[in-house]
């Protein structure tokens, strides 16, 4: 249940300002058909946090456990200086038309907007540190809804809520956390 709650809560608040959340908001400007946005970010999400989870859980089978808790405290631990800096979205990463509808346009969107992002590379740390695969994708994806959902039902009102700065230093905070409980044995 720690693995879960922890995936979570981690990337839920890795997600706030993230591109992928940019992308979200762009969707939802852009079509105004929340239900088919949700549910392609969740497939997307799924299927790369699903791969993600597998690497992180085949990393632990050829990494000797010294090596590993060392990988993944400074991994955690630059993961918390990544998070400070903020992202931003490019006009060319937005979908020009839904050529695929808007659910296939929203999953293909998300899943590449997602390969190489913080909250992928938080999937593969997650499940290598707790070694729980479903319970780290289970959790990496609510979180990565948590976080876009009402953002595409609400659109740009949440994004003015929410002060994105003081979450991207929690969230540093966190990660700094796990990277320091790493390197020194805890957990």
């Amino acid at each position: 249940m720690e693995a879960f709650l922890v995936s979570t809560g981690i990337v839920a608040l890795a997600e706030m300002g993230d591109k992928t959340q940019l992308l979200a908001l762009i969707l939802a400007v852009r079509y105004r058909k929340p239900w088919p946005i949700v549910l392609g970010i969740l497939v997307a999400t799924l299927a790369n946090h699903a791969m993600a989870g597998a690497l992180g859980a085949w990393v632990t089978t050829v990494m000797g456990p010294d090596v590993l808790r060392w990988v993944l405290g400074g991994s955690f631990i630059a993961m918390a200086v990544w998070m400070l800096i903020p992202d931003k979205i490019d006009e060319g990463d937005t979908p020009t038309a839904p050529r695929f509808g808007v659910f296939g346009t929203t999953v293909v969107a998300f899943f590449l907007a997602e390969m190489g992002d913080k909250t992928q590379i938080a999937t593969v740390m997650l499940a290598a540190q707790y070694s729980a695969y479903f319970w780290v994708v289970a959790g990496t994806t609510l979180g990565m809804m948590l976080a876009n959902a009402p953002v595409v039902w609400l659109g740009e009102r949440v994004t003015r809520l929410v002060p994105i700065r003081i979450v991207h230093v929690v969230s540093a905070l966190i990660f700094l956390a796990l990277g320091v409980a790493a390197l020194v044995g805890w957990g």
